[in-house]
C-alpha cells in the first residue's frame, strides 16, 4: 500500500491531483490505520498507474460495484487468471481478460 503522498511523488503530480484522481475514480484508496493508501498493484514497474486501472475501476463502478467491492473483487484469488487474482493479472498479458470479466459482471 502506498500513502497518497507517496503516490504523488511516484507518479510526479501534486497531492491535490491524486485527490482528484480518487474523486474521479481513476484510483481507489482504502483507509489503513487512519491513513488513505492506494494498492501498489495499481502501478507498473515504471512506477506509473497501469493503463487498464482507471477504465477497470470505471467499468466496475458503472456495473454497480462500490469501492470496497471493487477492491475485494480485484484481490480475490482466482486460479483461472495468470497471477492468481485480477489485480495480479493486470501485470500480465491477461489484463484484457480482467477487463472483459469486469464488463461481464455489470450485465
Amino acid at each position: 500500500m502506498l500513502q497518497l503522498v507517496d503516490v504523488s511523488k511516484q507518479i510526479g503530480v501534486v497531492i491535490t491531483r491524486v485527490h482528484q484522481m480518487l474523486r474521479d475514480r481513476q484510483l481507489l484508496a482504502i483507509k489503513r490505520d487512519g491513513v488513505l493508501a492506494v494498492p501498489e498493484a495499481f502501478f507498473g514497474d515504471d512506477g506509473q498507474i497501469l493503463e487498464s486501472v482507471p477504465g477497470l475501476i470505471s467499468v466496475l463502478h458503472d456495473g454497480g460495484f462500490r469501492d470496497d467491492e471493487i477492491l475485494t473483487w480485484l484481490f480475490r484469488e482466482d486460479d483461472s487468471l495468470e497471477g492468481g487474482s485480477p489485480a495480479a493479472a493486470l501485470h500480465t498479458h491477461s489484463a484484457r481478460e480482467v477487463v472483459r470479466r469486469a464488463q461481464a459482471l455489470g450485465f
